[in-house]
Order: C-alpha cells, then structure tokens, then sequence
C-alpha cells in the first residue's frame, strides 16, 4: 500500500508552483515585464485601453522578444489608476500612475526603447502625505 498519496490539495499546490517556476524561466532574466492594474477599479479608469496600447505598440516595435506585456489584479493604490508597473532586470520596479494610451506612447518610446523612466508620469512624481 502507498503511504505517500498526496491530497487533492497538495496536488494542486504542487502544480502552482511549478508552473510560476516554468513562467519565470520562460520569461527569463533578460526581459522587461509591464503589468497593467485590471481589477475593478483600474478597468473603470480606462486600464483596458492601455493595456490594448502597450501590448500593440510592443508588437509594432518588434519588443516581444525583450517584453512582456501582462495584466494583474488591483496594485492597491485605486486613486493612481490606471496603474502599470514597469519590471527590468536588475533594476527597480518603476510604477506609472494615471495612464492613458498618449503616456503609453511615450513610456515605450523613452522607457522600453530609450531606456529612460518617464518621471513625470511616475508614482514618485506624487506627493503622497
């Protein structure tokens, strides 16, 4: 008799984590993720069409191969929204605050293709108290 039957819970745990194990791998540590806020409340802020934005721009510019466009749920900051966090290879996660698909065109110009953080549309541009 086998003693080391796994429950179904177990399983499905199992199976979790290594799936993110494969998605990492498969990702890489060469390529830029951008993650667009789809919970409720990015969605009412028009998160939709920047995810639409970044994901046609980045295959208009020929960046599938170094970029990740993904969607998640709520980023936990609803006034800022819509929100898309910017996550590079070693380097710090640049949050972008407030977008719409004219600052999308330009974070990929500057940011993904130029390689600069488009400050002005940052979370550290606010003064939050």
């Amino acid at each position: 008799m086998v003693t080391n039957m796994k429950s179904l819970e177990e399983l499905k745990a199992i199976r979790e984590k290594m799936q993110s194990q494969i998605g990492l791998r498969a990702e890489g540590d060469t390529q830029t993720r951008v993650v667009v806020g789809m919970a409720t409340c990015g969605i009412a802020s028009g998160a939709r069409p920047v995810l639409t934005a970044f994901s046609t721009l980045v295959q208009e510019k020929n960046l599938t191969d170094k970029v990740s466009v993904t969607q998640t749920g709520c980023i936990g900051l609803c006034q800022y929204e819509p929100i898309v966090e910017v996550m590079e290879p070693g380097k710090e996660k640049v949050t972008y605050i407030k977008m719409d698909a004219e600052k999308v065109a330009e974070v990929v110009e500057r940011h993904l293709i130029g390689g600069h953080v488009v400050e002005a549309y940052t979370l550290n541009s606010v003064d939050i108290k």
